[in-house]
Order: C-alpha cells, then sequence, then structure tokens
C-alpha cells in the first residue's frame, strides 16, 4: 500500500508493468481511466477527493440504478471520492429508495432530502455546499449523462490546471422539438449574452474546481448560466468543453419542455444585470436616472423660457407634465441606486444564506464516509 502524507493509504501499490494507459471514459475500466503513477500522481493528476452531485426530483425508477452505475464507474478510481444525491422535494418514495440502497453499498453514498421541492438549482446548492471534494461533478438522475464519463472529465480539469470542464452532449438522445429546439436557442442566447462560446451549456454533467465553485451561489434557475457565473471569478481561458456520451431515457417523465426557453430569457436578462452590473447597480440605475432627469429638466428650462421671457402660456401644455414627471422619475432612479448599492452590499455580507431547507442528517468527518482503493 501506498500513503498519503498524512499517513493514511488511499493507493494501492502498482508495479510499472501493470499502468494502465490514459483511456478516458470508456477504457474497459472507467475507474482506472489514468493508470496508476504514485500516491499522490496518477498520470499528471494530483491527489484529490472527488465529490459527485446528483439532484433528483420524482425519478423513483432511477434511483437504484442511478447509485448502481455511478458505483460501478468509480469503483477502482485511484482517488477517495464520494457521491451526494439531493432528492428535491419527490413524492413517489425518491428518497426511500435513495437510501435504502445507499446503506447497502457504503456510508460515501450520502442522501440530502429537501424539505419540499425548490427547483432544479437550489437542490444543485445544496449538494455544492454538502459536497467536501477537491473536485465537484454535478449530473442529472435521469441516467441520460453517462457516469464513465466522470474520470475523463476529472483528468481534462486536472491534467490541463483548470477551474471548469463542460461535457457536451454531440450525439444527443433526445426527441427535436421539445428537447433538442429548446436547447439550441436557450444556448444561442448565452453565447450571445455572454460571450463564452460553449457547444452545449445545457448539459448537466460538468466538473468543476471546488474552490472557484463554492464562490458562486447559485439561485432561481441560474444552474444553466454557472460558466457565466464563474467567469466572474475565474477567466474563461480556463475553462473547457468535452464530449461526452449521452443516452436516451429509459424510465420516469422528463421535467423539461418548450416552457423553460422563456424562462431562460428572463433569466438572461437577470444575469446580464448582475454580471455587468452587480459590483455597482448605481451605475445602471445612476445612469437612467441621470438621462431621465437631464432630459426633463431640459424641457423644463425650454418651456421657463417659454413662459418667463416670451410671455407665452405653457399650463396646458403635455410637455409640462412630461418634463416634470421625467425629474421625478429621475430622482427615484438615483434613490433606487443608492439603495440598491446598499443591498449589494448586503448581499455580499450574507453571500452564504441559503436558497433552500433541509431536514438534519449527519455529515461525516473530513476524513469518513469516503470510497478509496485502500
Amino acid at each position: 500500500m501506498t500513503a498519503s502524507s498524512s499517513g493514511e493509504h488511499y493507493l494501492p501499490s502498482v508495479p510499472a508493468a501493470a499502468v494502465v494507459e490514459n483511456g478516458g471514459a470508456h477504457a474497459a475500466d472507467p475507474g482506472r481511466a489514468f493508470g496508476v503513477r504514485g500516491a499522490l500522481d496518477v498520470d499528471g493528476v494530483p491527489f484529490h477527493r472527488l465529490s459527485v452531485v446528483v439532484p433528483m426530483y420524482n425519478e423513483i425508477e432511477n434511483a437504484v440504478p442511478l447509485l448502481d452505475e455511478v458505483h460501478a464507474a468509480l469503483a477502482a478510481y485511484p482517488f477517495p471520492w464520494e457521491l451526494i444525491v439531493v432528492d428535491d422535494g419527490s413524492r413517489d418514495g425518491t428518497p426511500q429508495r435513495l437510501e435504502e440502497h445507499g446503506a447497502t453499498i457504503g456510508p460515501h453514498i450520502r442522501v440530502i432530502r429537501l424539505w419540499r421541492n425548490f427547483r432544479q438549482t437550489a437542490a444543485m446548492q445544496a449538494g455544492i455546499d454538502a459536497a467536501r471534494g477537491d473536485v465537484i461533478v454535478t449530473m442529472d438522475g435521469d441516467l441520460q449523462n453517462d457516469p464513465r464519463d466522470i474520470p475523463k472529465l476529472v483528468a481534462r480539469l486536472l491534467q490541463a490546471d483548470l477551474d471548469f470542464v463542460a461535457g457536451w452532449r454531440k450525439d444527443r438522445q433526445d426527441g427535436f422539438w421539445l428537447r433538442r429546439f429548446p436547447s439550441r436557442i436557450a444556448n444561442a442566447l448565452i453565447r450571445k449574452s455572454t460571450g463564452l462560446q460553449f457547444n452545449d451549456l445545457g448539459c448537466s454533467l460538468k466538473a468543476f474546481r471546488g474552490s472557484v465553485l463554492r464562490e458562486v451561489r447559485l439561485y432561481g434557475e441560474m444552474h444553466r448560466f454557472i460558466p457565466a457565473w464563474l467567469a466572474t471569478v475565474t477567466s474563461p481561458q480556463r475553462m473547457d468543453e468535452v464530449p461526452v456520451n449521452h443516452r436516451a431515457r429509459v424510465a420516469g417523465t422528463s421535467k423539461y419542455g418548450l416552457s423553460r426557453t422563456f424562462r431562460v430569457i428572463t433569466d438572461l436578462l437577470s444575469m446580464h444585470f448582475f454580471l455587468n452590473y452587480g459590483t455597482r447597480p448605481g451605475h445602471f440605475f445612476g445612469g437612467i436616472g441621470l438621462f431621465t432627469g437631464s432630459v426633463g429638466g431640459a424641457i423644463l428650462a425650454w418651456l421657463g423660457v417659454q413662459k418667463f421671457f416670451l410671455g407665452q402660456s405653457i399650463g396646458g401644455r403635455p410637455l409640462l407634465t412630461l418634463g416634470f414627471f421625467m425629474v421625478i422619475a429621475g430622482l427615484q432612479l438615483l434613490l433606487t441606486g443608492v439603495l440598491a448599492e446598499l443591498l449589494i452590499r448586503i448581499y455580499y455580507d450574507g453571500r452564504h444564506a441559503q436558497p433552500y431547507h433541509h431536514g438534519k442528517g449527519s455529515t461525516p468527518t473530513d476524513d469518513a464516509g469516503w470510497h478509496s482503493n485502500r
């Protein structure tokens, strides 16, 4: 056995002849996709602990297969890992099925039960908050993402010293009108708005450097825009995209449809504001307020000249009402900018507030609850 610097054993000693090639996610043994070279370095991948986060909602048919597939894909993974499944208020028995089957696999399978359906973004944030790994991988619970792709994404992330690697469903196995067509529209809108040239921002299979991901808080439906949010704390040059396998859904029902495109448009407006004015909202409201107030002031000044120097009656002119209300609106926008500056400071001071609530559960110690090959 080889030992870590803390004296704990993590990796089996492997002779040089037993080193396997970097076969990616679909090697014969996907958990050994790196090949073993040492206790702290496996084919250029430094020692790390991996957390896999999976939000689920009413997926009782996929609960057991998901746990089995992730465990099989990572059973021989050369580093410690854990699986965190977040049940987003399911009513079909999904959390009970997850807990029962997870208990038969091992303590590295953790189930978090949210009190109600907070939607996918909050469920994903709950899993990220619970994750203890240096690397965090997210994926959907419908088994359309292939867990065997996880080692490939992690290898790309750490070998290239990146902060984020997205999965690209190059050969997507979904219906065109209800899934692929809305996704294409959403991806085009996101690329246009953010400038991030990813092919598939809707793929939930993503790998993150934990220290960077924890700097971002997800609210609303913002899980679709994680790369854009990450761009506020790291460089887009530290992001990449890797083709991954995609499978047709074989059980359960899809939670997506054409309506999500309209939600994406609304979220894009919010994201555009936060990305450009999130730390300086006074500039946004103040700029509009100054322009509006200036135009209103100019109108009133011109009407004042008409009244006091030319002796014309201005009481019945619509411009008088327009100018008056534009000045009032300008003042209100300026005050809104001041209030927004105060609120944004409260937001950053309290950025650890949680957008979800869940029941009490046991949290393992830092060194317990990991799957590792000893």
